[in-house]
């Protein structure tokens, strides 16, 4: 994906999953952004995602062999490869065995040697490796595994678990504990030294899953190479601070810097929320009711995606998105509150417009206030909007009834609404 004038390889940590990689918003977003500078080129490992079923785990120069056949079959004769985790030492071998067709390597939370010795000691101690088989043994596939190092940031978040553990699922439980065995028995530290084309080593400070010291001794050992250490305790390239990562790896592959991104913006948000949800749920039980809520999340994600909008976040039974368009957000409200009459359910939506304070993935400010307030005041299946948006989707042929003047809680100033009744 992308049209940049670089090829750009992604090699991460432990299992994959082409398809996967696009349902959780931060991963794909992670992912748009490597794709803004360069063209980028995605693969599953043998054994993993949509990949074939492997056997045994594939070795490091079965892996380079894979992704050498990747580049041929995109006709790609020169890419900068991007290693994370247990991705990063089959990249700089590439590196080092075919500096011809290696433009640049970035190492991020990788390492050297995966197992503790007395010459390495950021490795894992053996004991460390039994307990973590014994999780692969106990818990792959059944439940999230090793979210709080991944991910600590996020890791008690709802969607990011479900997510994670269909991702992990991409591998078998018996692939699972063949790849970390192999990643303990690797260790690349007399390669490192070979390497000569041009090395980005990044780190966060606090990393959770792997040592720092890991990256400090790779950069120390690769001639020229380039260090960055950033603050955050997560390992995953795609949580905390992402975008400074990718601002490092960007302005080192391309030589330039990206612009900050503006900090308040206008933009109309929408939220929506189910009617009556609490005696829905009471009445279903707990399991039928998390299936309904489900098929509900799926159905309202498509429809923010179908009107390019951006999923904030959601709350309980709530969903939070923005829009760059007014009249998009109020025809995706509509659709929303059709799709959901198929589940017997019934939402309430409130659209509004106004600037926004962007920050991180998160929005904030009176605009995103207002709009909540405007929610709680529709009724079920209604969509209301403040006369900011009626003004601006003027012509759009969107009918409007006016429900008079209110005041919105915590809001200064009379705010007129209307209700959509069609177009």
């Amino acid at each position: 994906m992308g049209e940049g004038p670089l090829d750009l390889v992604y090699a991460p940590a432990y299992s994959t999953h082409l398809e996967l990689n696009w349902e959780w918003p931060p991963y794909a977003r992670f992912l748009q952004r490597l794709a803004s500078f360069s063209r980028l080129l995605l693969f599953d490992r043998r054994g993993t995602g949509l990949s074939d079923p492997a056997p045994v785990p594939s070795t490091l120069e079965q892996t380079m062999d894979d992704l050498r056949a990747v580049m041929d079959a995109e006709r790609s004769e020169r890419a900068a490869l991007f290693g994370w985790g247990e991705g990063g030492p089959m990249s700089a071998l590439f590196a080092a065995t075919y500096p011809e067709r290696t433009s640049g390597l970035v190492l991020y939370a990788s390492f050297a040697k995966g197992s503790w010795s007395p010459d390495f000691p950021w490795g894992m101690t053996l004991e460390m490796q039994e307990l973590f088989l014994d999780i692969l043994d106990r818990r792959w596939g059944r439940d999230v595994v090793a979210a709080g190092a991944v991910a600590p940031s996020v890791h008690r978040d709802e969607d990011f678990r479900r997510w994670l553990l269909r991702f992990q699922r991409g591998m078998s439980p018996g692939a699972a504990k063949g790849w970390f065995r192999m990643t303990t028995e690797i260790d690349i530290r007399h390669v490192l030294p070979a390497i000569r084309v041009p090395t980005l080593v990044l780190h966060r400070t606090d990393d959770r899953m792997r040592p720092v010291g890991g990256s400090r001794f790779i950069a120390e050992q690769i001639p020229g190479s380039k260090y960055v250490e950033l603050p955050g305790t997560d390992n995953g390239p795609f949580v905390g601070d992402a975008d400074a990562l990718v601002d490092e790896v960007q302005e080192f592959l391309t030589g330039i810097r990206p612009a900050p991104e503006l900090d308040r913006v206008l933009a109309t948000v929408l939220f929506t929320d189910i009617v009556g949800s609490t005696e829905k749920a009471a009445t279903l039980g707990d399991r039928r009711w998390r299936e309904l809520l489900d098929a509900h999340d799926e159905r309202i994600r498509a429809l923010i995606e179908r009107f390019r909008g951006r999923e904030v976040n959601t709350a309980g039974d709530g969903f939070l998105a923005a829009f760059d368009g007014p009249a998009r957000a109020v025809r995706c409200a509509q659709s929303i509150a059709e799709a959901v009459l198929a589940l017997g359910l019934e939402i309430r939506a409130g659209v509004h417009t106004g600037e926004i304070e962007l920050a991180g993935d998160d929005i904030r400010g009176i605009a995103v206030h207002i709009g909540a307030r405007v929610s709680a005041l529709a009724g079920p299946g209604e969509v209301l909007v403040s006369s900011t948006v009626k003004d601006l989707v003027a012509g759009s042929g969107l009918s409007f009834e006016d429900r008079g003047v209110h005041t919105l809680k915590g809001v200064p100033d009379e705010w007129h609404l209307y209700a959509v009744v069609g177009e």
